[in-house]
């Protein structure tokens, strides 16, 4: 029997099934951090949901835990890294919500569309407004869905029974799983040019902040209505506002806000917004499911059985020559999700001795690191592949003993995009070693710039001006050449995040092929 530390309400169903299986189920409510630490002391394993911090202190505090669940998809205030380093399982209900938040994107489509919660507020307020507040119908409009994960299929599926045309941004989906599900795939500029709606179903990453800025909406078709039920951020909230008073943007519907909780925003001065204190997973049947789905995975975890939603596993199902390049297996999945507008198929090779092992944990951190990019849940080494499957996505490996220029490489290829990444030296340390078949030489950070350009002389000095102008320094670089031996790729790792507007600049400028700003977790 454990003692299993539940610090915040979930369904009676799920701690009923704790219960049933012999485990002591303390439901506490701590009031302090401090009061968290002198709980979790003596418990095997801890339950919670957003409000409570699952620090590195508590960890060390909970030195008997074998497995923290989050009754819930989100991990933001659990510290993973913490847990996985002194070997505590995390474990999520990562489907528990789907559903609740694509039926509550529905509801503010139709809220948006109809102005419900505007006549609703006039009415009881003894204003009969009937002309006011005429509305349209969604039948034969444009719906554009960002993202077409589980939320966002979930959401087509039902767009199409109202008779709405669909057409979808998702560069990591296959045109086949597309038309599967009746929808026709566009870049996102040329989504936002005829899409009467627009939902958001998108992962908050540094790519995705502020997606839908001012320079987006500006190109967006006349009339367009905004919905976001995804994260805050990935709006601009104020750029959203003023397109609406503009008259540019006929309206928005929005359940998430850059800072929550919120409670004063331009946006609640328009009277053409719909507004909701982030409910997309509150619904009886969401909880219900999440307690009854984390409470069956802490069950699995305590027994020592095989975890279906576990976000961590041990390196130590890895041989031991194998384990170094797990780290650099994710940093290269990250990196071309970065790079590549992946659809199809992706091709992971790996070259050498590490050939002559196991390699398919490598496999699934090279799936954990790239769909950590892309998704708009939590992944992990046990949900990659099936994410894979999911977006038409065929993942093919094939090795070979035999490696001409390194003891070992991992080459990732698809979408017109390689990449290929090694361990170096008596401390393997990692390198990326290939892009786009341009040969270089250089360690992965936090922030990159890969940039192609013209073979002609002053190109690096447009880069190096550029981002000098900004007040970016340029930690490492390299010039990569093609087997020609041709220098027409640039890769940098940079001491911050390229804004957008630098990055403009540089495509704008001469000689400039394209450009692609990196941020890794």
């Amino acid at each position: 029997m454990a003692r299993i530390l539940v610090t915040e309400t979930i369904a009676e169903g799920g701690l009923e099934r704790l219960r049933a299986a012999g485990h002591e189920v303390d439901v506490r409510s701590p009031s302090s951090a401090e009061e968290l630490l002198e709980l979790v002391r003596g418990a095997q394993a801890l339950i919670i949901r957003s409000a409570t911090q699952v620090t590195a202190e508590v960890l060390e505090a909970g030195s008997e835990l074998v497995v923290v669940g989050r009754a819930g998809i989100g991990l933001d205030n659990v510290d993973v890294a913490a847990a996985t380093e002194r070997g505590v399982m995390v474990v999520n209900a990562p489907q528990s919500n789907v559903l609740s938040a694509a039926e509550h994107t529905m509801a503010l489509l139709l809220a948006q569309a109809r102005n419900i919660p505007q006549a609703n507020a006039a009415l009881k307020e003894g204003r009969w407004e009937r002309s006011r507040w005429t509305g349209v119908e969604l039948s034969d409009k444009t719906l554009g869905i960002v993202g077409l994960g589980r939320i966002g299929k979930l959401v087509a599926q039902r767009a199409l029974a109202f008779g709405m045309r669909l057409v979808a941004y998702d560069p990591f989906v296959s045109a086949e799983r597309a038309r599967q599900l009746s929808v026709e795939l566009l870049e996102l500029d040329e989504l936002m040019a005829v899409a009467d709606f627009v939902t958001l179903h998108v992962a908050k990453t540094p790519e995705t902040v502020g997606l839908i800025d001012a320079a987006r909406l500006e190109k967006a078709k006349p009339g367009i209505r905004i919905i976001n039920v995804a994260r805050g951020g990935i709006v601009d909230e104020t750029a959203l506002a003023e397109a609406i008073r503009s008259g540019h943007v006929a309206g928005a519907a929005l359940d998430v806000f850059d800072t929550e909780p919120c409670t004063e925003s331009p946006l609640f001065e328009l009277p053409n917004v719909v507004v909701t204190p982030h409910l997309g997973a509150s619904t009886h049947e969401a909880q219900d499911k999440a307690g009854d789905t984390i409470a069956e995975q802490v069950v699995l975890a305590l027994a020592g059985d095989f975890v279906p939603f576990a976000v961590n596993v041990s390196a130590a199902e890895a041989s031991e020559t194998v384990r170094p390049f797990l780290p650099m297996a994710e940093r290269l999945g990250e990196l071309f999700a970065s790079l590549s507008g992946l659809a199809g198929s992706l091709e992971i090779e790996y070259q050498g001795q590490i050939a002559g092992y196991d390699t398919r944990i490598l496999t699934l951190a090279v799936l954990k690191g790239f769909f950590g990019r892309v998704s708009d849940q939590p992944v992990s080494y046990v949900n990659a592949p099936a994410l894979a499957e999911e977006r038409g996505i065929e993942v093919r490996e094939s090795s070979t003993t035999t490696s001409h220029d390194y003891v070992n490489l991992i080459a990732l290829r698809g979408g017109g995009h390689a990449l290929a990444g090694t361990l170096v030296g008596l401390k393997g340390e990692p390198r990326i070693v290939m892009v786009d078949d341009h040969t270089v030489d250089v360690p992965p950070a936090r922030h990159m710039l890969v940039v192609r350009n013209e073979d002609r002389p002053g190109m690096i000095g447009v880069v190096g001006t550029a981002l000098g102008r900004a007040g970016i320094n340029i930690a490492d670089m390299d010039v990569g050449r093609s087997a020609e031996g041709v220098p027409a790729l640039m890769v940098l790792a940079t001491s911050q995040s390229v804004p957008v507007e630098v990055q403009e600049e540089l495509r704008a400028a001469g000689g400039i092929i394209s450009v692609h700003a990196v941020d890794l977790s």
